[in-house]
């Protein structure tokens, strides 16, 4: 359970019930990183438009990749596997190469541009501070252009506000993410640990 109490979904009003009901329509529950949110629905709108506006300039795989790198740094199970899932349900990986990023991304069969992007969003997350020159050079030589660091940068700090949030407050991984193979799951497991996932729409 959350460590705070989440506005229930029958006392939701205005921009907040409009969320719920976006959630349930979408996928026919309301998860439970909004319900952390419930409080403040404002600032949770705005992160989706920060959020958009960011994934608009990148690939779908390019993108999870990165916030992958960042929730493993973050150590954050729920944000792994929500992203996890992700590739896994656009069918951009199967369980087994998800399981090797997981655990070990460079010898996941990935790229040598995917792998340095995912270096390097994983060191914006371990110390920012230390990213030089050098570092955002290997990435150009890869053809990227400096807007695309800057996106990779900005997909990896976004997520260190979310993924610290929710971790924050205890949100619990969404009942669906049980489904996954356990291998998986355990994988994606690299934060905070939950004997049991409540079921989807709890």
């Amino acid at each position: 359970m959350p460590y705070i109490t989440p506005v229930p979904r029958e006392e939701a009003t205005g921009l907040l019930k409009e969320q719920y009901e976006a959630a349930e329509s979408a996928t026919g529950y309301i998860p439970n990183y909004l319900k952390v949110f419930s409080h403040r629905p404002e600032v949770y709108q705005a992160w989706q438009t920060l959020l958009a506006s960011i994934r608009t300039n990148m690939t779908l795989r390019r993108y999870e990749l990165v916030t992958l790198a960042a929730a493993r740094r973050l150590q954050g199970t729920y944000c792994m596997l929500a992203h996890g899932n992700v590739l896994l349900k656009k069918g951009e990986v199967d369980e087994a190469q998800l399981t090797e990023i997981a655990t070990n991304y460079q010898q996941a069969g990935l790229t040598e541009e995917e792998v340095a992007i995912m270096a390097f969003a994983e060191k914006v997350i371990a110390a920012s501070g230390s990213i030089t020159q050098a570092d955002v050079d290997s990435l150009r030589s890869f053809g990227l252009t400096d807007a695309e660091v800057l996106d990779i940068t900005l997909a990896a700090t976004a997520r260190s506000f979310f993924s610290k949030t929710i971790d924050a407050l205890n949100a619990e991984p969404d009942g669906v993410y049980a489904g996954l193979q356990t291998d998986v799951r355990l994988a994606l497991t690299v934060g905070r640990t939950f004997d049991t996932l409540g079921a989807a729409g709890e």
